[in-house]
């Protein structure tokens, strides 16, 4: 929006409200208007449509809904009988008009807004209706503007709603003029300074001649150009945002416009926030060394992701692993090999079923399935089982079936895949911009930057595997892996204490009360096993199958357990929790605000705040400075958050954003420290 554009709306409105407070001198319009009724005896309990017809002079033109970047809209201020009430007008497809580089939705010749009016059923035959309307609208030429007013009535009398073939042909016309509306929802996405809009279109209808006119002012740059493409059966429209909007304000709302097809048509769609895929893939599709930029973050990502506190108690089951195999060079390149196997298979079936799920209008982000309350039950009572095999109360090979599961490549393969799988609440650095970019990446390319994470996790291990002079240093094998192992129970345990926790978190009482069960189901059936192996008997199948069936029904009950009400704990930083509206809200009262979105089982998100944000020091600096923080808590599943994490390009969380008067909105590190964050910060 130009400076120009700024001057010209202001100075329309305050025309246009002069004119409703003053007394016009009796001036020709330039665009004159009348009202006209579809019948004129409309039917008590029904709705009449009445034209509000405008004959512009030649030369002259009005206004859209949307102007575009200069002019006024159509005002309407009725004034109607008891029992009548007016909708919303509807307005039909608008021409484009460009004066002065400016992009105007304008309307050069005669044209009519049709508005229905509803009549209460209680109106007895006969009453005479007197409706009348205060219209202001601007009437411009390519060089001045003169904002005109009139006060437009119309005579009905109550009848039988009767249409005379001449009316019914005339609002046929007008009618013909509006667009028709679509009977499915678009998606829209927002990225940088970009927006994508995804529309169901058949492939019948061909992308030439098609506009997209938004309802919504001062987010578009109308003046740039819209790519069109087509994807199936549907059509993708990427244009640029307006650079002078209000950058602070999220715009998360349903988008309402017109589709103009070809020259008279078109369609009147609604887009929800979602993913658009394939909208924004042309700097990366097209830049090939961006692609390998973002693969070359995605496995130094996961390299560090080794580092991580998520991962340690399953790289201490490899560790062990490893020192089993000696100078076994190949038994060390086959386990290697299997488990990087699994970790990347486990990494790309959840990218996958992650990108599966947007596409089909899901809300989600990076480890969406730790915000099933089903999946942490499972996750749960595995890490229960892990932790008793370590601290050695059964033998996992004594069962025919977990043998094929543990030992040899298979278990490899498996103890890859559970790395992968409870990595994913970790984010560190390099994954944000890898993962981010993934969402909106093609298909193809997105899976690449899974693999990429997938091999950065397994990597070290194929290091160890490949390089003799890596491995040489391995500790050999000895009396010491026994105490290893038993150690190694501890941060299994926490793990599944940490999951036990969550599932409060997302089921209540409830899932805490089935969670318990299921734990002594567990301790009987280790304690089955392990008098069978104390007596060197084969493991009978039954108890087995018994868990397994009451574990199905432990997860039904799981699914339906609500969450709790909000958990209130004592914190040195007081929050606000995260609203679009209250943010803006703060915004127009140009108020610094430091935002962040956490989640319970993000193990980063949560050492962030124990060490960064929720500490006294902090609390005394957001105070002295006047920061007001928000929190956005994404434990359980926000379509709202998900959104958000979205515009600002992050698959997940945490994504730390300060909000400062007359500044962009600035993205901090995911990892914080206080003198990172005050530094940041900085007012």
């Amino acid at each position: 929006m130009t400076i120009l554009r700024y001057f010209i709306i202001i100075l329309a409105m305050l025309s246009l409200h002069n004119a409703a407070s003053a007394q016009l001198p009796d001036f020709p319009l330039n665009i004159k208007a009348q009202l006209e009724s579809e019948t004129p005896q409309p039917k008590a309990g029904s709705s009449v449509t009445i034209a509000i017809v405008m004959n512009p002079d030649d030369g002259w033109h009005g206004y859209w809904e949307n102007p575009g970047d200069a002019g006024v809209g159509l005002q309407l201020d009725w004034k109607l009988p008891e029992g009548i009430t007016a909708g919303k007008p509807r307005f039909p497809i608008p021409e484009r008009l460009i004066i002065s580089d400016l992009m105007n939705f304008t309307y050069e010749g005669p044209h009519a807004f049709l508005v229905d009016l509803n009549i209460d059923e209680n109106i007895a035959l006969g009453t005479s209706l007197a409706i009348s309307v205060d219209a202001q609208w601007l009437a411009c030429t390519d060089r001045i503007c003169v904002p005109e007013q009139d006060i437009l009535t119309l005579n009905l009398v109550t009848g039988d709603g009767a249409i005379t073939p001449a009316r019914a042909e005339q609002f046929g016309e007008y009618r013909a003029k509006l667009a028709s509306p679509l009977d499915q929802n678009a998606t829209y996405q927002i990225q940088g300074e970009e927006i994508a809009i995804s529309i169901p279109l058949p492939t019948s209808v061909a992308t030439d001649g098609l506009y997209f006119f938004p309802t919504v002012q001062s987010l578009f740059n109308y003046q740039a150009p819209q790519k069109v493409k087509r994807d199936g059966n549907n059509i993708i429209i990427t244009t640029a945002l307006d650079q002078y909007r209000d950058k602070e304000t999220i715009f998360n709302e349903e988008l309402r416009a017109i589709l103009q097809i070809g020259t008279d048509s078109g369609i009147e769609l609604t887009a929800q926030p979602g993913i658009v895929e394939g909208g924004f893939d042309r700097g990366f599709a097209e830049d090939v060394s961006s692609i390998w930029i973002l693969l070359a973050s995605a496995i130094l990502g996961g390299l560090i992701l080794n580092l991580m506190p998520c991962v340690f108690p399953i790289i201490g089951l490899k560790a062990i692993s490893l020192a089993k195999l000696g100078n076994d060079d190949k038994a060390a390149r086959r386990e290697a090999l299997s488990y990087s196997a699994g970790v990347i298979f486990s990494t790309l079936a959840l990218g996958a079923m992650l990108l599966l799920l947007r596409a089909g209008g899901e809300q989600i982000g990076w480890a969406f399935q730790l915000q099933s309350p089903v999946m942490l039950f499972i996750l749960f009572l595995l890490m229960v089982f892990i932790t008793l095999n370590l601290l050695g109360l059964f033998e996992l090979s004594s069962i025919t079936m977990g043998q094929k599961l543990t030992q040899g490549s298979g278990g490899s393969f498996w103890t890859g895949v559970l790395a992968a799988f409870v990595a994913t609440p970790c984010t560190g650095p390099f994954m944000a911009l890898a993962l981010g970019a993934a969402l909106i990446l093609p298909i193809y390319q997105a899976l690449m930057i899974f693999f990429g994470l997938g091999f950065g996790l397994a990597l070290p291990y194929l290091a160890i595997a490949y390089i003799p002079a890596l491995r040489n240093k391995m500790p050999k094998a000895g009396p010491w892996m026994e105490v290893f192992r038993k150690i190694m129970a501890i941060p299994m345990a926490l793990t599944a204490a940490a999951l036990f926790w969550l599932l409060y978190r997302v089921g209540g009482t409830d899932a805490l009360l089935v969670a318990s069960v299921m734990t002594l189901l567990s301790l009987a059936l280790i304690y089955i096993i392990r008098r069978n192996q104390s007596a060197h008997k084969k493991i009978a199948i039954w108890p087995i199958i018994m868990f397994v069936i009451a574990t199905c029904i432990g997860g039904y009950f799981i699914a339906q357990a609500k969450p709790p009400s909000a958990i209130e704990t004592k914190k040195w930083v007081q929050v606000t929790p995260y609203n679009a509206e209250k943010l803006q809200q703060y915004r127009d009262q140009d108020q610094k605000v430091f935002l962040y979105f956490t989640a319970d089982w993000c193990v980063t998100c949560k050492i962030n705040e124990a060490s960064a944000i929720q500490r006294e020091e902090m609390a005394q600096y957001f105070t002295q400075n006047n920061i007001i923080v928000m929190e956005g808590d994404f434990t359980l599943k926000e379509a709202g958050i998900a959104n958000v994490l979205n515009q600002y390009g992050r698959a997940g969380v945490p994504l730390y954003v300060y909000f400062a008067p007359n500044q962009k909105d600035k993205i901090l590190p995911q990892l914080l420290t206080v003198e990172v964050l005050k530094s940041e910060l900085n007012p």
